[in-house]
């Protein structure tokens, strides 16, 4: 019988999904590797990760929340008491112990509660004491959320904590600093917390919330209507509260002679991950992911190795998760994914796309006329198989799928 009981104790799993035949010359591997973290129970070869989480409570986190005070947040006059609600809300969900500021943004961030460049900890008194300071909140002034994100990182760095994060709330565009004074706010910020950024009604700017969110590899949404922020906000802390180990990289171990021609996050979001390498001793790289809590993640990798005979077999890839330690080491989870890449001249193996893959590649329609065409020859029918095949030879081709174009015309 399966033991559905959660042990508190974070646990990893890896799961790789990929078609690992290769045609004569192939070079290309694609694998769709999904990462599932867990509070216990059993999930596949799960690897727990104690050293990370104390038995019995939640990790300790310190989180900021940033909530635009500009002019324009004004109009109409409900979107600012909308805003105080919905961030009385998520400091309601906010759980005993956990470190927590209120920074109001205009073209100056300035601390709103505690105050004296400190966090409070959060309990009954703290949550109202912040509450009544966020009733005195108005609107006026312009927009630097650089300067929001820089305030935030000071006061988070202020918590000896597993946890950092950020919730960030906007109405309109930052107008009042530089792109670039922005993106260097984001990237001091980087690696130092996490953050979800929320557009509120519908005159900000998607490219800049966006931006932060995929930069502090956290979240991004627009909430057109003002009066839905509070459950918005209220899900968002529930999130973060849920979080409970951070700074997870994926490791990607490849051969020598192999390229990486790209790392991206596929589900639940589209993050492209590629850029973000840092090298990790000979030919490995580790991939920011961010914080974890119970929830599960797909990722895209594609690596080209180098060409091999017809019946040869290599390992193409090695995935595995890691952790910073306190002394700057890292610490393996344990979980790893195997990626294999097989030189074949069986024409059904090596034309045929493993349904994650084509989920995720937008191949789903050309590893259906595959099928249906290797079928239909199968079953005799050869106008059939061609008609079929020939539209699996176009779609190989706009598709950029150059070795299953050139197989399947011969």
């Amino acid at each position: 019988m399966a033991n559905f009981s959660k042990s508190n104790v974070p646990q990893f799993a890896v799961d790789v999904y990929q078609n690992e035949y290769l045609p004569e010359g192939g070079r290309e591997v694609n694998a769709i590797v999904t990462v599932t973290a867990t509070g216990g129970g059993t999930v596949g070869s799960a690897v727990a990760a104690p050293h990370l989480y104390s038995p019995g409570q939640g990790p300790s986190a310190a989180v900021a929340l940033m909530v635009d005070c500009s002019g324009s947040m004004d109009y109409p006059p409900t979107k600012m008491r909308n805003a105080r609600d919905a961030t009385s809300a998520a400091i309601d969900t906010l759980r005993d112990g956990v470190h927590f500021a209120v920074v109001g943004g205009t073209h100056v961030a300035k601390e709103v509660y505690p105050g004296g460049g400190r966090l409070a900890v959060a309990d009954a008194t703290t949550r109202e004491q912040a509450k009544q300071a966020l009733r005195r909140l108005s609107a006026g002034g312009g927009t630097a959320i650089g300067t929001w994100l820089r305030l935030a990182d000071r006061l988070l760095a202020t918590a000896d904590v597993a946890i950092r994060h950020g919730i960030l709330l906007t109405d309109g565009r930052n107008e009042h600093e530089s792109p670039e004074d922005l993106r260097a706010a984001l990237d001091a910020c980087a690696g130092r917390f996490t953050c979800d950024a929320r557009g509120v009604g519908t005159d900000w700017e998607v490219k800049e919330v966006t931006g932060i969110a995929s930069a502090l590899l956290g979240t991004a949404d627009i909430v057109a209507d003002p009066a839905g922020l509070a459950a918005d906000f209220t899900r968002m802390m529930e999130t973060a509260m849920g979080k409970e180990v951070a700074d997870v990289a994926l490791r990607l171990w490849t051969p020598v002679g192999t390229t990486v021609k790209f790392v991206k996050q596929v589900a639940p979001t589209v993050e492209e991950l590629t850029a973000r390498r840092t090298e990790a001793g000979p030919r490995a790289g580790d991939y920011p992911t961010g914080s974890w809590g119970d929830e599960s993640r797909d990722y895209h990798f594609c690596v080209e190795v180098p060409a091999a005979d017809l019946g040869r077999e290599m390992l193409a890839a090695r995935v595995s998760l890691v952790v910073p330690e306190p002394d700057g080491s890292v610490r393996n989870l344990g979980a790893q994914g195997l990626v294999r890449a097989v030189w074949t001249d069986d024409m059904t193996a090596s034309t045929s796309i493993n349904p994650q893959v084509a989920h995720y590649t937008g191949q789903a329609e050309l590893a259906q006329a595959i099928q249906q065409g290797l079928d239909l020859r199968k079953a005799g029918d050869i106008d059939g198989a061609t008609a079929k095949l020939g539209r699996a030879v176009q779609l190989a081709g706009v598709s950029g799928n150059a070795d299953t174009a050139k197989l399947l015309a011969k």
